[in-house]
């Protein structure tokens, strides 16, 4: 909550001991808590109220009213009308506790985003890039002659001392910020105006950084069902700060809604049919979909680093390459690494895999899965049967972390956005599921693609329940 919110909440409280005080000391004690529900209301308004402040208001406002109303005795009259009064006062009094806790309330569970400052020794930089595959058609549409277009948001280590404006969190500038946080309101099934302190959060990252000297293994991520590009910031600056390159991927149609360069916004087009059988082909088919995004980014990002131009020239190292995703781009990352010898290792958090009949893994594997389950016993089976192919896939070794308090959302920054329920985004609490899939995935890439002599079982096992996978 705001300090405004917090204070208007609080000088409601004060009134409410002043309407009930005995009629000799009752007219300074209201007068005195009115003038106190004025003063905050009015600096709550200059400061620039969220709209969970407004609910407040409106109790404060019903309270105000009851207030100037006890200054004045009840006219007398028969006792039906005395009657008649003290009703409407109690139902008024009733309504304006309910908005104003309505609004505390709101206020509590969708906070302003306070993301943790990045845990490396390096500043963190971030770029937005966007490609096109002049030979792949865009499948969603109907123009044959429109070409498959990602849009990439980067983060890297920057140089010493990199400083500037912070990164808005959800787009490179205002207009961005307001559609991306808009379009993830809607798919959620809420109105657009929930997460407008998202669209105004700002991350860590500083634009157009100076880049820290070197190269720097490269991590490539696909977000969740829906999801867009920024939805694991905290983890990627994270990373970042420590010496890598992390590309996170928006996936046009897919992506609650993308932006392209030129400003055209593309919304997401994923439809369910709400028949399991067709709905798990669609599922396999955006996997697909996604996987090949993930194809593209990396040939580009290689091409560039080898022809030393683009926007990570110099900087991103190709043979030290991961590929990472959460749901379903957990399972996009799978399906991308299975026969692409250009990736060395995958973080799949809490992704169903979806690899085709036949397919093999030659890199390391590392699933973090969420303890609170997929919610049925027939999704719970089907998830662990499903992760024991991907490993009798693989022909290197692998770890399962389960992470006890977690639910599915744990593994994004949805636990700074959305109402804190365990069912959602579980039971640790806003900052450390954060903390806790930056540090496994840290152990497990700097094993990977670092060459560092790290005890993958030692590392990971303070942060939850460690099953090797041969």
């Amino acid at each position: 909550m705001t300090w405004s919110e917090i204070a208007l909440l609080g000088s409601i409280a004060p009134l409410l001991l002043a309407l009930c005080a005995p009629a000799r000391a009752r007219r300074p004690l209201v007068c005195a808590a009115l003038v106190l529900v004025a003063g905050c209301a009015v600096a709550g308004l200059v400061s620039g109220p969220r709209w969970q402040w407004y609910p407040i208001a409106v109790g404060a406002l019903v309270m105000v009213v009851l207030g100037v109303l006890r200054l004045w005795p009840p006219a007398t009259g028969p006792a039906p009308r005395g009657r008649t009064r003290r009703t409407v006062i109690v139902l008024t009094l009733l309504l304006g506790l309910v908005a104003a806790t309505g609004g505390g309330a709101m206020a509590w569970a969708i906070p302003v985003p306070v993301f943790p400052v990045p845990s490396g020794p390096h500043p963190v930089g971030a770029v937005t890039a966007q490609w096109t595959d002049p030979d792949r058609e865009e499948t969603w549409t109907d123009d044959p002659a429109d070409r498959r277009t990602v849009v990439a948001r980067i983060w890297y280590p920057a140089a010493p001392g990199a400083d500037g404006e912070r990164a808005l969190y959800l787009g490179r500038d205002a207009r961005e910020a307001d559609i991306v946080a808009e379009g993830l309101a809607t798919g959620l099934g809420m109105p657009g105006f929930v997460l407008e302190d998202a669209s105004r959060a700002r991350a860590h990252a500083v634009p157009d950084a100076p880049p820290a000297a070197g190269r720097h293994p490269l991590v490539l991520f696909s977000p969740g069902l829906g999801g867009v590009r920024t939805q694991n910031t905290v983890w990627a600056e994270g990373l970042a700060s420590h010496g890598y390159v992390v590309v996170a991927v928006d996936h046009p149609y897919d992506s609650a809604v993308v932006v392209l360069d030129d400003g055209t916004v593309v919304r997401g087009a994923l439809t369910a049919t709400g028949d399991p059988e067709e709905d798990d082909r669609l599922a396999d088919e955006w996997t697909r979909i996604r996987a090949d995004d993930l194809g593209l980014v990396l040939t580009r990002l290689v091409e560039e680093a080898n022809a030393d131009e683009g926007p990570l020239s110099g900087l991103v190292d190709p043979e030290r390459v991961a590929v990472a995703g959460h749901s379903l781009g957990g399972a996009a990352a799978l399906l991308a690494a299975s026969g692409d010898q250009r990736v060395d290792a995958v973080i799949d958090l809490d992704g169903l895999p979806r690899l085709p009949q036949g397919a093999s893994l030659s890199q390391p594997v590392l699933a973090l899965v969420a303890a609170a389950g997929t919610g049925s016993p027939e999704g719970d089976i089907r998830y662990a049967v499903a992760l024991d192919g991907v490993f009798a896939a693989s022909t290197a070794p692998g770890h399962v972390l389960s992470v006890p308090g977690t639910a599915h959302l744990s593994f994004s920054d949805s636990p700074f956005l959305i109402p804190p329920f365990p069912s959602l985004v579980g039971s640790l609490g806003r900052a450390e599921p954060a903390r806790i899939t930056e540090a496994a995935s840290l152990a497990f890439l700097d094993a990977t693609l670092k060459g560092a002599d790290v005890d993958l079982d030692a590392a990971l096992a303070p942060l939850g329940e460690v099953t090797p996978m041969p």
